[in-house]
């Protein structure tokens, strides 16, 4: 037989009432009273029926995130973190993956499914500035990323532009002076590759190195196969280079491949950082030097947020715009 409020009560030689309020964390409660009704909670291994909890407060205790694709690292890693930051508000975590296409993001922002959460943390790829009026819906939303700003929802970023010059910086400072720049979006004026460009343009202008165009790849997507496409690339292209900044860590580790296969030492002849501080990148050869964008801590800024705004009552908060911080982490493919 499943255990009971009235059980629990009766243990505890209190009301269910009593109970109840402990259950549900009310706050003008004895301490003594508390022990005694968590003992006994502990003693029966009774288990609060979250369905008719959660229909009595009006929330479902599952909050949404929508990433791209979870093929790259970087997004699989950012939803293990909301995931941690979650439990510690005793939040369970639904994901959506969008791939990235702006009609699966649009129809995300309505999706049916979002009825079984309080609210959605939303990674967008394919939306842009023009589709910001789209996301003032009437459930609890925060934005990641950088494709849209100044929008009518809550936004947790990184320093795009800070951080890349920081790495470009570092790469110069090693007395590198033609660095290739991995991961350029043609046309991309908004979003993380305009964004790290920008900084990267901004290192070289401040240390007056003329930037060359021929050093800069394009590449669509951020997998390792692209980053081995761009090097490949740039070797056919004979176009001289000693060090590589990629925008996101998968790029360069797909460079580092290359740049192996062809004889090239790193970073003796080329230096190699990347972007993003994934977990792997401890355990490459050579370990790769990163930009940790504060990857736990958008997720914990994000989560929070989230729950302040499922716990607001009348809406009059304005949006809220958060920026996390970086850290630059030397490696051995930039370390002589």
């Amino acid at each position: 037989m499943a255990v009971t409020l009235y059980d629990v009560a009766t243990l505890a030689g209190v009301s269910i009432k009593t109970v109840s309020n402990v259950v549900n964390d009310y706050a003008h409660i004895r301490p003594t009273t508390r022990a005694k009704v968590l003992a006994a909670i502990d003693e029966l291994g009774y288990k609060p029926n979250i369905s008719a909890r959660s229909l009595r407060l009006g929330r479902t205790g599952v909050i949404g995130l929508a990433v791209p694709e979870l093929s790259l690292s970087y997004f699989a890693e950012l939803a293990d973190a909301v995931i941690r930051a979650a439990e510690r508000h005793n939040l369970v975590v639904l994901i959506e993956q969008t791939g990235g296409i702006r009609e699966r993001e649009i129809a995300m922002l309505s999706s049916s499914r979002l009825h079984f959460t309080d609210g959605l943390i939303f990674s967008p790829l394919g939306m842009g500035s023009d589709d910001a009026a789209l996301l003032d819906v009437s459930y609890p939303l925060v934005l990641l990323g950088e494709r849209i700003f100044g929008g009518p929802a809550d936004h947790v970023t990184m320093r795009n532009v800070e951080a890349a010059r920081a790495a470009t910086t570092h790469l110069i400072g090693l007395g590198r002076r033609r660095i290739a720049a991995f991961g350029a979006h043609a046309g991309e004026v908004l979003g993380s590759a305009a964004l790290r460009l920008q900084g990267y343009r901004e290192a070289l202008d401040e240390a007056g190195i003329p930037f060359d165009p021929d050093l800069v790849r394009e590449a669509g997507q951020w997998h390792r196969l692209d980053g081995a496409r761009a090097m490949h690339d740039l070797l056919d292209a004979g176009v001289p280079f000693d060090a590589v900044f990629g925008f996101n860590d998968t790029l360069a580790l797909g460079a580092v491949r290359v740049l192996q296969e062809a004889g090239r030492s790193i970073p003796a002849d080329v230096a190699v950082i990347g972007f993003d501080g994934l977990d792997e990148t401890k355990y490459s050869l050579p370990t790769l030097s990163t930009v940790d964008p504060g990857r736990d801590e958008l997720a914990e800024t994000a989560v929070r947020v989230l729950v302040e705004r499922i716990a607001e009552r009348d809406g009059q908060l304005p949006p809220r715009e958060y920026l996390s911080d970086f850290t630059l982490v030397e490696r051995e493919s930039t370390a002589l």
